[in-house]
């Protein structure tokens, strides 16, 4: 068996990628180790070739699925997950199309489908009513629904599938729930128990900040103002814009603890072994210990629930919502006002105010209807 790949004409044994840079191969080496099987010696070498390209590793990997699927599209969602890349969408966006698109395909491979061709609404439909009986969540089903529209779109305009398969918009209705806050008196039996440095520092920003956990995770030494006590987000998880947010004393004191303890070699503020940052799911983990050890397991709380916690208390304390908006990272204050609807202390001290008027007699005049 020949394991030595043609690099001169760019081909991967598995399918021809003319996506595939060639002078992203400088510098590279690609000598051939000692597979023990041709799948191994692929394998090694698109590790080797996309090293320093984590979004075009992905798209490989996706493909090397389609192909070891025995799949159909795969040329088309290639083309489709390259549009994504040279609109320099995120990773996650990039991951999250991959495997919706992955799940479409093999549910159009299961209803006796061998081409993109042939996909109809009916399709879409049925697609939909899958993913719900295999009990996702709404917003879920939305997400992949959306990602399967935005596809075949995309196959549309490039007058591959007709249309009408896209004539009305398929809608997944999600039912409005208003955000989690921690109780007051959650928090504080949640923050005594809390005495690791670095487990202090990262549920403390998170809480006093109201950033997003990707956000804070991303977060590197240099992003931060000690003297002054504020964070600088270059770019926020959604919607890529910037903001400055600002943390209080308590975080302070958790986060000079943690700087003490970690090691000052490191670029990012909160690193694993490898020295990049720690995963949402240690973060995720490391949270739910600490709320099963303070007797809060059955009340629901999730991390995100310190970004809600944030945003209510700060409400209560009586801080506008334009100004909240500027801190969470909103670019619609229409978002913000949802935690107007969860925040009822103004709302109650108001609607007291207003009716101790009412029962003095304060309310003078007469009520008429304009003609």
């Amino acid at each position: 068996m020949n394991f030595e790949p043609d690099i001169s004409k760019n081909k991967h044994f598995y399918r021809e990628n003319p996506f595939f840079e060639p002078n992203d191969l400088q510098e590279i080496d690609v000598s051939p180790p000692k597979p023990s099987s041709e799948s191994d010696y692929i394998t090694e070498l698109l590790k080797r070739l996309l090293a320093n390209d984590s979004k075009k590793a992905l798209i490989e990997k996706t493909l090397f699925r389609f192909f070891s699927g025995d799949l159909f599209g795969s040329h088309h969602v290639e083309r489709f997950l390259m549009e994504l890349y040279r609109h320099n969408c995120r990773r996650n966006t990039i991951r999250g199309y991959s495997s919706g698109l992955y799940a479409f395909i093999c549910f159009l491979k299961e209803r006796g489908h061998s081409q993109l061709k042939t996909v109809t609404r009916e399709d879409l439909g049925a697609y939909v009513e899958s993913q719900q009986d295999k009990g996702l969540k709404p917003r879920t089903v939305r997400t992949r629904i959306n990602q399967v529209s935005t596809f075949l779109k995309f196959l549309a305009e490039q007058s591959f599938i007709s249309p009408d398969v896209l004539k009305r918009r398929m809608r997944v209705k999600i039912p409005e729930s208003l955000p989690r806050a921690i109780d007051p008196e959650d928090m504080q039996q949640l923050l005594p128990i809390i005495r690791k440095p670095r487990d202090r520092a990262i549920i403390l920003l998170l809480l006093r900040t109201g950033m997003r956990i990707g956000e804070l995770l991303s977060l590197k030494i240099t992003d931060i103002d000690l003297k002054d006590k504020n964070i600088d987000i270059v770019e926020a998880q959604k919607n890529r814009v910037g903001r400055v947010v600002y943390y209080s004393t308590d975080a302070s004191r958790a986060l000079n603890k943690w700087l003490k303890y970690r090691d000052p070699e490191q670029e990012y503020l909160f690193y694993g072994k490898s020295g990049k940052p720690i995963s949402y799911e240690t973060a995720r983990q490391t949270f739910m210990i600490y709320i099963e050890k303070a007797g809060l397991a059955d009340k629901g709380y999730t991390m995100h629930c310190l970004r809600h916690t944030f945003a209510s208390e700060l409400l209560n304390a009586g801080m506008r919502l334009e100004c909240l908006q500027q801190l969470l990272g909103h670019t619609s204050i229409e978002v913000t006002r949802i935690y107007a609807r969860l925040t009822d202390v103004r709302r109650k001290e108001e609607y007291f105010a207003a009716m101790s008027i009412i029962e003095k007699g304060g309310i003078n005049g007469h009520y008429r209807r304009d003609n």
